[in-house]
């Protein structure tokens, strides 16, 4: 079957020569397009398919823009290789959609003679699968080259299904499927926003993670997303769906980049383990879910509040008694544990350090970039660490004895002094974020300040953190740019004051700001053709 492995190549790439291609004017236009990421593209397969379709493969590395991942969907392609990948992921995944296991569920029709084609059934099933697909109706000239497919495929083989699974891969390896594409119609006052069905993918890969679904699609058809009322109404119903949870999660594991590797030298820390690396995790998504969403509290208060969820692999690193049968209990930790909420869990402390000491510098850049969204400049690569990096030097055994020696350094000092404070904060935590009063022996000095407001511990980082304006603001910012796959370093105060402004008044309140943001008209603008990328007009 490797000539039909080419033919689907081919196919999958003539959407992108439509969209290439001049129409009348007033249609609408290609705007943007943005690589679906492995959740969104394991969910989609889900919700179309069902969950017992298995998805196997390679996905395409993402890069961190602006602070999210979401960031480069709207920059990055699919390189040869990584579009080789996900074809034969398609033909897997349409494999399994026409078995015998699976067809009488997900095949709606019955061909005539099942070792002869049948363009009526073959039709049906791909216009079926070709709206959740692409997320919007087919035109005439994709459903036909689908059909056509199918028809040879089984002339050659004897077998409906066969062909049937090689129409239903094309889709599934197409780029109206692999990327989001986002198309724009004018408004009358000359801007353009995007169109129905562009706004249902936006909703619903925000709010679900994942495809949108029949009654969201049916909103679209019928023009009720070009409403503020029908938008209003629509994101009502998706929130008030548990599925909401998974997409604030697949949000909030971008937004306090979880992706980020760790390593830990099990000669120093013997606790660590993938399981506590994977639980400190949910801890993380758990926790946050669990005050933002399910109780619906003020936002900032994740840096403050001492209860958490644990299980019992967290409880050894924690330090405290595990007396449950339950996998995960909800735990609250006493005043005097020196634990601030998100900012001393395991896996803050863990992911922003070394994998044999801590490191306020590093936990001081993520601080600063991730929740204030003042990124700190990479170092220059003729940079000397040899005094931070000496663990083993008697005259300097805290750390932050030696990063005061090495801030000595012009060349260091401006960053140091921008990141280390607050991360010197957090230094009764180690690299796995168990609490501890000395380094070396010596005692630990925590005191810290913050843009001139001095404070000792994590306790009062937190506390700092949580009072200071900038950390609502970023993280308002940040939604709004995984949203809509901008930059978020780029987004100006006219995209994000009046989201805001009722985030703010809201008392912080994440569903308030969800409302706010998928109200605000800014949320499906679309550049004009000028600016737009790609500029040139699509065919629908």
């Amino acid at each position: 079957m490797k000539p039909v492995f080419a033919l689907l190549f081919l196919l999958a790439g003539t959407t992108c020569a439509m969209a290439a291609d001049g129409v009348a004017a007033g249609a609408p236009r290609l705007s943007g397009m943005r690589r679906l990421s492995e959740s969104e593209y394991r969910n989609s397969i889900a919700d179309i398919f069902g969950a017992d379709i298995e998805v196997q493969g390679r996905f395409e590395p993402d890069r961190r823009v602006g602070g999210l991942l979401s960031a480069s969907s709207a920059i990055l392609s699919i390189t040869p290789a990584g579009f080789e990948a996900y074809t034969a992921m398609a033909n897997a995944i349409a494999g399994q959609v026409v078995d015998a296991k699976h067809r009488a569920r997900l095949i709606a029709c019955k061909p005539a003679d099942p070792k002869a084609p049948d363009e009526a059934c073959a039709g049906q099933v791909i216009a079926q699968y070709g709206l959740m697909l692409f997320r919007r109706p087919l035109t005439a000239e994709e459903a036909a080259s689908r059909i056509r497919l199918a028809h040879d495929i089984t002339v050659k083989t004897n077998d409906f299904h066969a062909g049937l699974r090689y129409g239903l891969a094309s889709l599934l390896a197409a780029p109206d499927f692999l990327f989001r594409t986002e198309y724009a119609v004018p408004e009358a006052d000359g801007k353009w926003t995007l169109d129905g069905y562009s706004r249902a993918s936006r909703l619903s890969y925000l709010l679900w993670d994942s495809t949108p679904d029949a009654q969201l699609l049916k909103a679209a058809a019928n023009g009720e997303l070009a409403r503020p009322e029908g938008v209003a109404q629509q994101t009502d119903r998706l929130m008030a769906s548990p599925r909401v949870l998974n997409g604030m999660r697949a949000f909030y594991a971008d937004f306090l980049e979880l992706d980020t590797q760790v390593v830990k030298d099990p000669t120093f820390y013997p606790k660590y383990s993938e399981a506590v690396a994977a639980s400190a995790r949910e801890e993380t998504l758990h926790s946050m879910l669990d005050l933002t969403m399910t109780r619906n509290e003020d936002l900032r208060d994740l840096l403050t509040t001492r209860k958490t969820y644990i299980n019992r692999p967290l409880a050894a690193v924690y330090g405290v008694p595990y007396n449950f049968d339950s996998e995960w209990v909800p735990y609250e930790f006493s005043a005097d544990s020196g634990r601030s909420g998100i900012l001393t869990q395991v896996t803050f402390l863990s992911l922003f350090s070394h994998p044999n000491r801590s490191s306020p510098t590093k936990r001081g850049v993520a601080l600063m970039d991730i929740f204030l969204c003042q990124p700190t400049p990479n170092p220059p690569a003729n940079v000397d660490f040899s005094i931070v990096n000496d663990i083993s030097n008697p005259s300097l055994k805290t750390v932050r004895q030696r990063l005061l020696a090495h801030a000595t350094n012009p060349t260091c000092a401006a960053c140091h002094t921008r990141s280390d404070p607050i991360g010197l904060a957090l230094e009764n935590f180690d690299s796995i974020g168990q609490y501890r009063t000395a380094e070396n022996g010596d005692p630990i000095d925590a005191s810290s300040s913050l843009q001139g407001k001095a404070f000792t511990g994590a306790q009062g980082l937190g506390l700092a953190l949580h009072d200071n304006p900038n950390f609502p603001t970023c993280f308002a910012r940040k939604m709004y740019a995984y949203g809509t796959g901008a930059n978020a370093a780029t987004v100006t105060p006219p995209q994000y004051r009046s989201f805001v402004t009722a985030f703010s008044g809201s008392g912080y309140r994440v569903p308030a700001l969800i409302r706010a943001l998928t109200a605000n008209p800014l949320f499906f603008a679309a550049p004009p053709p000028a600016a737009a990328a790609p500029a040139k007009t699509a065919s629908r």
